[in-house]
């Protein structure tokens, strides 16, 4: 069918809008980056180091491999990924966030009645990753799209876990009155209501490096396009537990949601509002992902390291060293004194608060086994067989051989870092 010129001429016009708006938006991100530097010109990042624009617009091969490090625990809930955390965010150069992602899936599961939909598991998987790289620009600010209520003049009263990432809570965020026995988290709480979102951004912008944890992307496949974005230097530690671990820590720690599971741990007899795919659907993840990140791709290279919850909990020092050397940073002094001041806790070191990591971890990371019954621990081993085989945790065929805590369940295995 033939077009008329007016046609035509309409179908240049609106193909160069189109040309024009996309280089708008890509040029208005490097300024961003350089809010001085006009834009076309070279970009001296003075947050990024030696991270430098030295081509066209939309040419990535010419960035240049930035000395800021990009962080990402990757791990699933109640798999030990706080404690983990910790060790970033004592190390005085690193911004820690610690969740940031809630905020973004509160979103979405208040608005969406169809989140079992494709399309919106790709809208908030495609959200986290918008996320994810504006906060790894240190731009705070992109938070205010989804908290409720929303910030007035960028301040806010309801950012997620704001205790737990120290940076948020030390000048000039706010200056915490220690003389208090409380945890630092819940003191902070207490004493930092308000926070404002552009000074976070630039407190993040004075730190060298940034961590973030999270346990709400399903598998690690999803955070493909972040990790192939050159300008991240992004470095992914996958977190993993054995499964057994992570469903006993849930069933302690979220009552409501697992009361079935109670329920028939301590009567013997198992309910019919037992919801067996959560954990199915947990197992599943961590096989695909650790399936992922062990078949080695291309653009995990260099990026990706797992490690298991077990052996990070019985040699902390030994497994965060090895850990930061994979990321190519020094363990700081200030990381090993929180360590030693937050691994051999009692159990009743902090028996009231529910998320604390102040613990005995060597104890903490096989203490499922006292817990949880023979009748759920098969179940959980029959659906979650592949995963336990993958990585290396030994099955128990007997109530006396699950007690027997002197026998580790966790196998000599290695995972080296894909480099």
């Amino acid at each position: 069918m033939e077009c008329s010129w007016k046609t035509i001429l309409l179908l240049v016009c609106a193909s160069l809008g189109i040309q024009y708006t996309a280089f708008r938006s890509l040029s208005a991100s490097v300024t961003s980056h350089c809010p001085r530097t006009e834009t076309g010109k070279h970009c001296h990042s003075q947050r990024r180091g030696n991270n430098r624009w030295r081509g066209l617009v939309g040419d990535w091969s010419a960035w240049e491999a930035p000395d800021r490090k990009h962080i990402l625990i990757f791990a699933t809930t109640r798999s030990g990924s706080s404690f983990l955390g910790q060790l970033f965010n004592q190390h005085p150069a690193i911004f820690y966030l610690f969740e940031p992602l809630y905020h973004v899936q509160q979103v979405f599961v208040n608005s969406s009645t169809r989140m079992r939909n494709v399309v919106d598991r790709r809208a908030l998987l495609g959200a986290h990753r918008d996320l994810l790289s504006n906060l790894y620009d240190c731009n705070l600010n992109f938070l205010e799209n989804y908290m409720k209520p929303a910030p007035r003049d960028h301040a806010t009263t309801v950012f997620f876990r704001r205790g737990a990432s120290n940076a948020l809570c030390e000048p000039p965020l706010c200056h915490l009155n220690q003389n208090s026995k409380d945890p630092f988290e819940h003191l902070c709480a207490k004493q930092c209501k308000v926070l404002n979102l552009t000074l976070a951004s630039q407190v993040c912008q004075t730190r060298s490096h940034m961590a973030i944890k999270t346990v709400r992307i399903p598998e690690i496949k999803d955070l493909r396009l972040l990790s192939e974005d050159p300008r991240l230097n992004l470095k992914i530690i996958h977190l993993v537990r054995d499964p057994r671990g992570i469903l006993a820590s849930r069933m302690g720690t979220f009552t409501d949601n697992f009361r079935a599971w109670k329920i028939w741990n301590a009567t013997g007899r198992k309910p019919r509002s037992v919801d067996l795919s959560q954990i199915a659907t947990t197992c599943n993840d961590l096989f695909n992902s650790v399936g992922t990140g062990l078949s080695k791709p291309p653009w995990l290279r260099g990026k990706y390291m797992l490690v298991r919850y077990e052996e990070l909990a019985r040699e902390p020092f030994k497994k965060i060293t090895e850990i930061y050397h994979f990321i190519g940073l020094d363990v700081d002094n200030q990381v090993k004194k929180w360590i030693l001041q937050n691994t051999r806790g009692t159990s009743g070191t902090a028996r009231n608060y529910k998320y604390t990591t102040t613990r005995n971890s060597t104890a903490t990371a096989e203490s499922w086994r006292l817990s949880l019954s023979f009748q759920i621990t098969q179940t959980v081993q029959h659906l979650c067989n592949g995963t336990l085989t993958q990585l290396g945790y030994q099955p128990v065929h007997s109530l006396r051989e699950l007690r027997n805590v002197s026998n580790s369940l966790v196998e000599s295995k290695t995972f080296t870092p894909f480099l």
